[in-house]
């Protein structure tokens, strides 16, 4: 009874006491792996034999590697979407600023244009219509003011409005 005893204790032991494998068994195994990462039964045998473990030891091994192989896999997915986000992110932040220092710039833009826009109707209505260099000016201004009037203010082009004044400066000493 004794003796039967110990022999199951050391079946027990040696199924459960796996070889672990040395460097060059684990080289050959990773080379293996990188150039198949699924182990067909061939293989496992050929493996099996060069390395002198069980084929069960070398389809587990194929197993926790690709275990490994997957978890770095999404490892590396992860830190590139990270970076992708960070990125994104800034770039975000970036064209917000641009955002607001543009509305700011358009808020000025449009401040300038209800100034110059009140300012050159007054002036307009100044004109005095015995000066013959600036009647054309004065039916095309007064044209333009009233259609812009009925349209709507903000509708007005800078490129016109400097126009204008421009050509005001040019025909008529008085503004």
């Amino acid at each position: 009874m004794n003796s039967s005893f110990n022999s199951q204790n050391l079946q027990k032991y040696s199924k459960h006491n796996k070889k672990r494998l040395n460097q060059e068994q684990v080289k050959l195994l990773e080379a293996s792996f990188d150039s198949t990462k699924k182990l067909d039964l061939e293989k496992k045998l050929q493996l099996s034999r060069e390395l002198g473990v069980p084929p069960r030891q070398i389809s587990i091994w194929y197993q926790n590697r690709r275990a490994r192989w997957k978890n770095q896999s999404m490892e590396n997915d992860y830190n590139a979407l990270q970076l992708k986000l960070e990125n994104a992110l800034s770039e975000k932040m970036q064209l917000e600023k641009e955002t607001k220092i543009l509305q700011g710039e358009l808020e000025k833009a449009n401040e300038m244009l209800i100034g110059l826009k009140s300012g050159a109707q007054g002036q307009i209505r100044e004109f005095t219509l015995s000066n013959s260099c600036c009647e054309d000016l004065i039916s095309y201004s007064t044209s333009t003011w009233v259609h812009n009037d009925e349209v709507n203010y903000n509708n007005l082009q800078f490129d016109e409005l400097y126009a204008m004044i421009g050509m005001s400066n040019k025909c008529c000493s008085t503004w």
